[in-house]
C-alpha cells in the first residue's frame, strides 16, 4: 500500500517526465512516448517509470535511446523538481505492455 506522500511524488514525477519525454519524442521523429505510470519506493529513492511507446516497431530503439540518456533525463528532472524534492530518485524505465495484453485478451474473447 502506497502512502499519500509516495502517491504525490509519483504524480509529480509522472507530470515532469511526461514533459521531458515530449522533448525526447521530438528527437525521434514519428514516435510517441507517454509515461503511463510511476511507482515510487517507500524510501523515495527509486522510481519505476512505465512507458508506452508508439509505434511498436520503434520500441527497442527508443528504449535504448532513453537508457543512453538516463543521466540527462534525471538531471532535467532534478532541475524541474529542485524545490519540491531534496533527493531526486533513481529512475528505472520499464515498457508498459498493458494495451498489448488488453488487445490480446479482446482477440481471445472474440474467438
Amino acid at each position: 500500500m502506497e502512502s499519500t506522500r509516495q502517491q504525490k511524488i509519483a504524480r509529480l514525477i509522472q507530470k515532469d517526465l511526461s514533459d521531458i519525454m515530449l522533448s525526447y519524442s521530438r528527437k525521434v521523429h514519428g514516435t510517441l512516448i507517454s509515461v503511463s505510470e510511476v511507482r515510487v519506493s517507500p524510501d523515495l529513492s527509486i522510481a519505476h517509470v512505465y512507458l508506452s511507446i508508439f509505434p511498436h516497431d520503434k520500441v527497442e530503439s527508443t528504449l535504448e535511446m532513453i537508457e543512453q540518456n538516463h543521466g540527462a533525463i534525471r538531471g532535467e528532472m532534478g532541475r524541474l523538481e529542485r524545490h519540491q524534492l531534496r533527493i531526486i530518485p533513481e529512475l528505472h524505465f520499464h515498457l508498459d505492455d498493458t494495451l498489448d495484453r488488453m488487445e490480446h485478451i479482446d482477440q481471445l474473447l472474440s474467438q
